[in-house]
């Protein structure tokens, strides 16, 4: 009998600690190379000082440990948002350090319009509650202003329309910040865009507007996308400057239409 025993146990194939965690890293990444996952974004605070992201995807009985390398936020459509249901593409590695494995996200969608709608009516409450849509925050409009600030993309029917409408009207000093309407970076630079018109000076060498336009034309929830940043809302709701919003059309609305002092349905209006 003791024999026996010996002999199973020189028979099992002794691995160091680093050819187990090598031979399941490899396994991991080999099986699971390519794959897509659906969960709820999970402690996300912003990227680390690296530039990268982590946090967890989650469903009601399992997390899953993910992160967004620096070079790949950059290039996402949409950012990690807590509480945000996606859709995430990437391979499973391993940390042999720590005995764990994760996911290496290379792209992030909304799992679905639904999850986007989702989000949007939650962070619609939040601000809601906080005063930001107030009525009585929303300032009057110059009634003869001198100079308009326009923030919207420098090409396309939009600008030509607001151009033409206004030298139709009443010809005055239109300054265009050309920005980004859609896209991963679009909230961010009209966001700049707003504050930057707002730290104008008033005796500069740039005329400081007397009135705001942020302009775009129509699409679906994911086009609009960037209009429902919450730093955009806040920025067009502490603005000094009186804003128009005038993105999309009649049936478009996006945060900042809330935010602002005035919702123009159409660039035309």
């Amino acid at each position: 009998m003791s024999d026996a025993v010996s002999e199973s146990r020189t028979n099992a194939t002794e691995y160091t600690v680093s050819e187990i965690s090598g031979a399941l890293k490899r396994t991991v990444e080999d099986v699971f190379g390519n794959v897509r996952v659906r969960g709820e974004i999970s402690g996300y605070r912003g990227p680390h000082s690296s530039g990268h992201a982590y946090f967890c995807l989650k469903d009601d009985r399992a997390r899953l440990d993910a992160v967004v390398w620096k070079t790949t936020m950059s290039r996402l459509k949409f950012r990690p948002e807590e509480g945000m249901e996606v859709i995430a593409t990437g391979r499973l590695t391993t940390y042999p350090g720590k005995s764990t494995y994760q996911i290496v996200i290379d792209n992030l969608e909304p799992a679905g319009a639904g999850a986007l709608m989702a989000l949007l009516e939650e962070r619609k409450r939040r601000l809601q509650a906080e005063g930001l849509f107030d009525a009585g925050r929303k300032r009057l409009l110059p009634f003869m202003p001198r100079v308009i600030g326009v923030v919207t993309s420098p090409t396309g029917s939009v600008i030509r329309d607001i151009i033409h409408r206004i030298k139709d009207r009443f010809p005055l000093h239109v300054l265009v910040w050309p920005v980004r309407v859609q896209g991963e970076t679009a909230g961010a630079e009209v966001t700049a865009a707003v504050n930057g018109f707002n730290a104008l000076a008033q005796d500069g060498i740039i005329p400081h507007p007397d009135l705001l336009i942020v302009a775009r034309g129509g699409g679906s929830l994911e086009d609009l996308w960037g209009f429902n940043d919450e730093a955009l809302a806040r920025a067009v709701a502490a603005s000094r400057i009186p804003v128009i919003s005038a993105v999309g059309h009649e049936t478009d609305w996006t945060l900042i239409d809330l935010a602002a002092d005035v919702r123009a349905p159409t660039p035309t209006g």
